[in-house]
């Protein structure tokens, strides 16, 4: 058991890995790919948004309450959508640097 401690102590106190751009070959392409995932999103979440938007307006007149309460739902899940995609490399990048602070 206590060689067991030693090396897990070894272990952690001397790896030190950081992120490197260019080991990878391709890593340029697959960043331009997640880019475009992250538009695709967007105006998937821009056409969602409008849909509901309908859905609410048609549910509202027509007396529809459950079609009005799904619209409005809707619109939120798209805004939640958007505020991720958009936000994404900021919240990846505070939790990288928060998860790296750490000792």
């Amino acid at each position: 058991m206590i060689t067991q401690l030693v090396s897990v102590r070894l272990v952690a106190s001397g790896v030190n890995v950081t992120p490197n751009s260019t080991a990878i070959p391709g890593i340029s392409t697959l960043s331009k790919l997640v880019g475009s995932l992250m538009a695709f999103g967007l105006v998937l979440s821009l056409a969602g948004f409008v849909g509901c938007a309908i859905v609410m307006a048609i549910g509202h007149h027509s007396a529809n309450p459950q079609w009005s309460t799904k619209g409005k739902m809707g619109l939120l899940v798209c805004l939640v959508a958007a505020l991720l995609i958009g936000g994404s490399d900021l919240l990846i990048n505070t939790f990288y640097n928060l998860g790296s602070s750490l000792s």
